[in-house]
């Protein structure tokens, strides 16, 4: 007779623990229609070039054409390279888009993209074309790109580089004015490239060395926008002596410090606590300011 009593008790008792148990739990009740639904992710500004995670999508959903090509050169192999065109009426000038130590990439061929969408016709070559198994390029190289893409000679940076301009020069769409874009290593290579093609006619280097030899300035005629992250010092510290040399032969050069952003910011945007993005949207508007001033002659801008 007294079992039932006994049962009652412990259902009581179950019933409270459990009560006890949910309250203190956290996550006790997300399910339940009261709970409020989680706030959607911040979406991408889609006025600025994408990250290193972002870029595939951005290719995948462009309305832009883009194109892979075989840019012939003079006695060595051709340069695999990806063009992707602007959508607007008239002529538009060309921006070659140097890639990273990393080679070709989804992401540096996502910028070209992006400047595609603000109105130029952007050539991204593989610059590791021919160096690879079989002369194929940095898809081949595996785990050797870094060490390959560091035997590449200036000379044959810039014999690689005057062919992608021709051809650029080339195409019928063209207004036959030349911009250049370069990212870390990349950045290194349009800055020098610059120093010795004066068919230049801009050139935006984000974070890329620079030469601290006088001599390596002496026919430099381009004009230079320089992108630096402000906790980058090893570029950084050789910004005076570019900016002494460039004025010494009257040109126009422009370095940009960019407090808290690290090296390599606009691959990297969600790094350094904000100051990586926070570089990225100052640092963009100005890139697409100096190479409309210097190619383009207005705001012609694609969607």
């Amino acid at each position: 007779m007294k079992f039932p009593a006994t049962f009652a008790l412990l259902s009581i008792a179950a019933l409270s623990l459990a009560s006890a148990v949910y309250a203190q739990d956290p996550h006790a009740g997300h399910n339940t229609p009261m709970q409020q639904p989680a706030a959607p992710a911040a979406q991408r500004n889609p006025n600025l070039p994408p990250d290193n995670e972002a870029a595939k999508e951005q290719l995948a959903k462009s309305p832009r054409h883009g194109e892979w090509v075989d840019v012939k050169t003079a006695g060595g192999p051709a340069i695999n390279s990806f063009v992707i065109y602007p959508e607007r009426k008239d002529k538009a000038p060309v921006v070659i888009v140097v890639h990273d130590i990393g080679g070709m990439s989804d992401w540096i061929r996502g910028i070209g993209d992006q400047l595609a969408k603000e109105g130029f016709i952007a050539i991204v070559p593989d610059l590791l074309s021919g160096k690879g198994p079989n002369g194929g390029g940095t898809a081949s190289l595996g785990d050797q790109v870094g060490q390959t893409i560091r035997a590449l000679t200036p000379d044959e940076l810039k014999t690689r580089l005057d062919a992608v301009m021709a051809y650029g020069k080339a195409l019928p769409s063209s207004n036959g004015k030349t911009g250049t874009i370069g990212f870390c290593w990349g950045g290194g290579t349009v800055f020098n490239y610059a120093l010795n093609q004066p068919a230049v006619n801009a050139t935006a280097s984000y974070y890329g060395p620079m030469p601290t030899d006088a001599a390596a300035y002496e026919k430099a005629k381009s004009p230079i926008l320089g992108l630096y992250g402000g906790n980058d010092n090893r570029v950084n510290a050789n910004i005076p002596v570019a900016e002494a040399e460039l004025k010494k032969h009257g040109v126009s050069y422009s370095p940009n410090i960019f407090e808290g952003a690290g090296h390599g910011f606009l691959r990297n945007q969600s790094a350094q606590d904000g100051a990586n993005l926070k570089a990225v949207q100052q640092a963009w508007p100005k890139t697409l300011g100096f190479l409309r001033q210097y190619t383009d002659g207005g705001s012609n801008k694609s969607q």
